[in-house]
């Protein structure tokens, strides 16, 4: 069985999951087609077991291959680095992710933002959660915390889609990958010349052993920062809601117990991931469950299936926020593991908490057609009308 991603034009609304399970209920490891933006065939990689130790043995298998799929949107990033070079450029940012932060942007940002966007919500009774508010918070929270005017949302959102799916439309790609540059080269300048107490200022002035990032490498930080947190966090508030809102018994019992709310984020993020796929590279001959790969062989973490194994979750396709927590691989593992997990928890368990509590009796809009899930590579809703208030 050779898996193959949808057409180009397809992959904003294809349905991989059907295919994810019967090819994993054949095999750990299948062959796959090339994806948009490299020549060679590979394999995909469909159980957890498995995409768990590729993800974390980079001896075995290297990230170098996004500088190939997406270096021409990106530019230089922490993504395609390996060992030693991997871990002094992300000891650089990292810091910027700490507790204390972490602290100190809930209450400066993300809960002063997502209460002024409920606000404008609140009083009318119904709404489309995704463009009014799950598209808005997260890339609002960003430009805060970089020192950016919130008024540029709405560039920052397009750049983001369209950068990440460079591979699928490359001219698209290309000129949201200039904008972005232009947009913040002066920024950067500025931010080096005379520092500010944002998140865009300590990436310039940050040091590890004498070295700071060069402006490229604070560019590519940033192409790949405000593309995480602007969209891969909307689409996975959106999924959460979309799940909640088609369980409303579970709504119910998170909105009379918000310490509830944690779990079933978790859940969430195993059972439907807002980013279902990552790429590796057999760095030297080698086997994977059985199935021998030859050097330089693209690896296709299928993130998205590894999550709903079977054998490590008795009825994985079902959302259960009442399962037994297992770690999963929403954020990666490995060295690679995503920087802004803290933050996307965070943002996650405050939206959740803030929007139970202020939107009562909130339901899908009955007059609206039923909001789905969709994507190959990104994952979440396009749309999410709802009504709230008391049930006439």
């Amino acid at each position: 069985m050779k898996l193959a991603p949808p057409a180009p034009d397809a992959w904003a609304t294809a349905q991989p999951h059907a295919d994810w399970e019967e090819a994993r209920a054949r095999a750990a490891v299948v062959a796959c087609a090339a994806p948009p933006g490299l020549a060679r065939e590979g394999v995909c990689v469909l159980r957890f077991a498995e995409a768990d130790e590729v993800l974390r043995d980079a001896a075995r298998f290297g990230s170098g291959l996004y500088a190939q799929l997406q270096g021409e949107y990106k530019g230089r990033t922490l993504r395609e680095l390996d060992g030693a070079l991997h871990r002094r450029y992300r000891g650089l940012v990292a810091h910027a992710f700490r507790p204390a932060a972490l602290e100190r942007w809930e209450q400066a940002f993300v809960r002063p933002i997502l209460g002024e966007l409920l606000d404008a919500i609140a009083p009318r009774g119904r709404a489309e959660l995704v463009g009014e508010l799950t598209a808005r918070f997260p890339v609002q929270v960003i430009c805060g915390i970089l020192g950016l005017p919130r008024d540029d949302v709405a560039s920052f959102l397009r750049w983001s889609d369209e950068i990440n799916l460079g591979p699928t439309a490359p001219e698209r790609g290309r000129a949201a990958s200039r904008a972005m540059a232009a947009y913040f080269a002066p920024r950067i300048a500025a931010r080096r010349a005379a520092p500010r107490d944002d998140l865009l200022s300590e990436l310039v002035s940050a040091e590890l052993e004498g070295e700071r990032l060069d402006d490229e490498r604070v560019l590519g930080f940033l192409r790949l920062l405000v593309p995480a947190g602007a969209e891969t966090t909307y689409r996975m508030l959106g999924t959460a809601l979309l799940a909640l809102l088609e369980h409303l018994e579970v709504l119910a019992q998170l909105r009379a117990e918000p310490a509830r709310i944690p779990a079933a984020i978790e859940e969430t993020l195993r059972w439907e991931g807002s980013v279902t796929l990552a790429m590796r590279v057999a760095t030297r001959d080698t086997q994977l469950g059985g199935c021998p790969i030859a050097a330089g062989t693209p690896v296709q973490v299928a993130l998205g299936s590894a999550n709903r194994d079977a054998a490590r979750w008795p009825e994985a396709s079902r959302w259960d926020p009442s399962r037994e927590e297992q770690r999963h691989l929403a954020f990666g593992a490995g060295p690679h593991a995503c920087l802004g997990l803290g933050l996307a928890r965070l943002e996650l368990r405050v939206a959740l908490e803030q929007i139970l509590e202020r939107l009562p009796g909130l339901r899908l809009d009955p007059d609206e057609p039923a909001p789905r899930l969709q994507g190959y590579a990104f994952r979440g809703p396009d749309r999410l009308p709802v009504r709230f208030g008391p049930r006439a």
